[in-house]
């Protein structure tokens, strides 16, 4: 993956970042992440079971949908610049759902020579429902020595 290059200066409250499409989503992709992360609660592989549970069907791991909306943050300013990143799920993520992750720009802040920028970040499916709302901070260089 290459990393874009973010500078403090060029960026301003406001500013959206590149968003990232993920989907639509797979049984198999549910499957591989419970393997990575150990989260084999049937809710998230077996219709039946998810059904009986009251959950209308199998539905994504929640970690699954924030790892796609931190991906776009560090897709965005690069590996190592995440100094925080905290969600809330709104919403459940179903099989063939089409995930968008955006995010915006609340705040920029200098201190002791670091750059702080304080986003807005959240993921949709393809209704355009939030799934996943929540805030990051990221630490990014200067152009100016």
């Amino acid at each position: 993956m290459k990393y874009s290059r973010v500078y403090f200066e060029d960026v301003q409250v406001g500013d959206e970042i590149p968003s990232l499409v993920k989907g639509p989503i797979q049984q198999i992709q549910l499957t591989r992440y419970a393997g990575a992360s150990g989260d084999f609660n049937p809710i998230h592989q077996d219709d039946e079971f998810a059904k009986a549970a009251g959950m209308g069907g199998v539905f994504g791991h929640g970690m699954l949908t924030m790892g796609f909306v931190a991906q776009a943050v560090t897709d965005w300013v690069g590996a190592g610049r995440v100094r925080r990143i905290g969600v809330r799920f709104t919403g459940l993520v179903r099989l063939k759902d089409v995930i968008t992750c955006r995010g915006r720009i609340l705040g920029k802040s200098s201190k002791d020579d670091v750059n702080l920028i304080d986003l807005e970040i959240w993921a949709e499916n393809q209704k355009g429902e939030k799934i996943v709302t929540g805030k990051a901070t990221v630490a990014v260089p200067s152009r100016e020595p």
